[in-house]
């Protein structure tokens, strides 16, 4: 029988409430299991689904949440981390294609100096799990339909945009 979205849930919430974030690569693994479940993903996405998030799933007991979004193709988003939370990012359909960063010049001065570290491609049914602090940057160069799992409401909490204007992001990995 395949995984679904409520074991996946149930799962979610009883490997965080042990693990905490070193749970992360877990939940990682059992996402991969439910992006391959062919069913989950046509419930969850059609090709006319609008571009944008939903909401899934909130744990009121973790802050969890699962959003399900519909990237638009030819988009780069800019390197940024999400504070406090962490996330794990899996593709349903279509490429994510991800670079880490990390900061090479002290936190105490007033612009970031950034130099890749990773540059990947996470096709369907491929996940990965970053913690709190993590800087990373997302490109769609098709449209693409993602899983996205984050530990809080990132919308409720400080995160960490970097701006070309005054930081410095360097190409080399």
């Amino acid at each position: 029988m395949p995984y679904t979205v409520t074991e996946f849930c149930a799962d979610l919430s009883a490997t965080l409430k042990a693990k905490r974030e070193s749970g992360l690569p877990e939940i990682a693994a059992k996402l991969s299991v439910l992006l391959s479940n062919p069913a989950f993903v046509a419930d969850t996405f059609s090709d006319d689904t609008p571009i944008g998030r939903r909401e899934l799933w909130h744990d009121p007991d973790t802050g969890v949440h699962v959003l399900a979004h519909v990237q638009e193709g030819g988009k780069a988003g800019k390197p940024h981390s999400h504070g406090a939370s962490w996330a794990i990012y899996g593709t349903a359909r279509g490429v994510t294609e991800m670079t880490e960063w990390r900061r090479v010049n002290p936190a105490s001065e007033d612009g970031a100096v950034l130099e890749k570290s990773a540059e990947y491609a996470l096709g369907p049914g491929q996940t990965r799990a970053y913690g709190s602090g993590i800087i990373h940057s997302t490109a769609h160069p098709r449209k693409a339909w993602v899983i996205r799992v984050t530990g809080t409401d990132l919308d409720a909490i400080p995160r960490y945009r970097f701006r070309a204007k005054t930081d410095k992001i360097v190409g080399r990995v």
